[in-house]
């Protein structure tokens, strides 16, 4: 069985994104929605479209990456995943997270998994994780 995936970040993060969001779908997991390939909206009503988009991206992946730092968007749709109740994995690609200037409380609840280290790292932990919670049914 396929699961869907949905990662949130910022627009400077792409790269890590996208490198991530291949590993993943190379071993059959899906993407909900790709918002890398959106240019920066340039009006309100394609401000909304690609929160339609995103929004339901959200509600329909089995589980949540968040690429550490993200934007407020990213932080928003954090908290969409929070209130779904999504599996959260949390890339800290700055060594912040554990910072207790730079953090944030919701980091740290129980349904998030935090990780700092390389991103193919990253990538085999989430993958690991996923496919024992697919063998536990």
């Amino acid at each position: 069985m396929s699961k869907n995936f949905y990662i949130a970040s910022g627009f400077k993060n792409i790269p890590i994104v996208t490198l991530i969001a291949t590993q993943l779908e190379t071993s059959q997991f899906k993407r909900t929605y790709d918002w890398t390939k959106n240019n920066k909206a340039v009006s309100l009503t394609e401000l909304r479209e690609i929160g339609e988009k995103e929004y339901q991206g959200i509600v329909d992946c089995d589980f949540f990456i968040l690429v550490f730092p993200g934007g407020k968007g990213a932080n928003i749709e954090f908290g969409i995943a929070m209130a779904l109740q999504k599996p959260i994995y949390l890339y800290d690609t700055t060594d912040e997270i554990e910072n207790v200037e730079k953090t944030c409380t919701f980091y740290f609840l129980e349904s998030v998994t935090r990780f700092q280290g390389s991103s193919q790292d990253f990538c085999q932990m989430v993958l690991n994780s996923e496919k024992a919670k697919a063998t536990d049914y």
